[in-house]
């Protein structure tokens, strides 16, 4: 067997297989021994609601789940994130029809394996899964628009940031940064990753067009704003906190929303020179400190 390249990082492989049975066993005897890190869930549900916070490069799906349907568990990782980002493999034990291969591919499946595959075999098949993940992720680094959201990126957002920091400087005008962070749902991962998703739709639809918006943190957006003082970012974060919250009809899985926001802004840039990735974040640190007050105001000024 040709020597493997070592990954630029530990592989996370999430799978979903119920305790003692032949998959879990396999993979956990395999994978970690060729530079995986290896965590199960037991069922449908469970997968569900780790996935986003596990944030795996590979989900590896036993078709025998215990509680829901494999086919629909795939379908519902690909609504909440994208097909690219997150390869799934379904796996079964037994003789699949072509309807049942089908149906997996069609939900969003990388690939559905049937009967027990030669442990080389299943390993090549991970790491080539594997090793495409981490180089679009490598590339998604470098990227200034996330291909899925259609949001900036952080790096294509301090890009845009010094873009229209020049361009105020020359128009002696101001510039403003507004942070919008969605709070986690205490029904999960899975409510919370669709409801940023929603989020980010929403915001897509109600800013304005000489605004560049973008990722800041997981759950937490960046809206930077151009010609806008100190007390029109506040209108603006008030203005797109209470439309995220009360926009609808809300998809199903959504739940109702809750939004904190920070905004930092300059009224003249020419006047007050602000390097562009400070003014995000500063308008992230003031996220943080909405986050941290407590019931109340939960819109905050950065303040050092």
């Amino acid at each position: 067997m040709v020597p493997r390249t070592p990954f630029s990082r530990p592989p996370v492989v999430l799978a979903v297989s119920v305790a003692g049975t032949w998959l879990r066993q396999a993979l956990s005897g395999l994978l970690k021994s060729q530079g995986y890190r290896v965590q199960f869930a037991s069922s449908g549900h469970e997968l569900l609601e780790r996935a986003a916070a596990v944030r795996p490069d590979i989900v590896v799906l036993d078709t025998d789940l215990p509680d829901l349907d494999a086919v629909a568990v795939c379908r519902a990782l690909r609504q909440n994130r994208a097909a690219w980002d997150m390869p799934v493999m379904m796996i079964t034990s037994l003789a699949a029809t072509q309807g049942q291969r089908r149906a997996g591919l069609e939900a969003g499946a990388w690939d559905y394996l049937s009967i027990v595959l030669s442990p080389e075999e299943l390993t090549l098949k991970l790491d080539a899964m594997a090793r495409l993940k981490l180089d679009l992720e490598r590339a998604l680094e470098h990227s200034s628009v996330n291909p899925v959201s259609g949001l900036y990126t952080r790096h294509g957002l301090e890009r845009r940031a010094r873009e229209l920091a020049a361009d105020a400087l020359r128009r002696h005008s101001p510039l403003a940064c507004v942070a919008l962070g969605i709070e986690p749902d205490p029904r999960g991962a899975s409510a919370r990753s669709a409801a940023v998703a929603y989020a980010a739709t929403v915001l897509q639809a109600s800013a304005r067009a000489s605004d560049a918006i973008g990722d800041l943190t997981e759950g937490a957006f960046a809206v930077l704003a151009p010609a806008t003082p100190p007390e029109h970012a506040l209108s603006m974060a008030r203005r797109l906190s209470r439309l995220i919250e009360t926009a609808g009809p809300r998809p199903a899985g959504v739940p109702p929303l809750r939004v904190h926001a920070g905004y930092e802004a300059a009224a003249n840039v020419h006047e007050t020179p602000i390097e562009p990735a400070s003014l995000i974040e500063h308008a992230g640190a003031a996220l943080t400190q909405a986050r941290a007050g407590g019931p109340g105001e939960r819109i905050r000024a950065y303040r050092a």
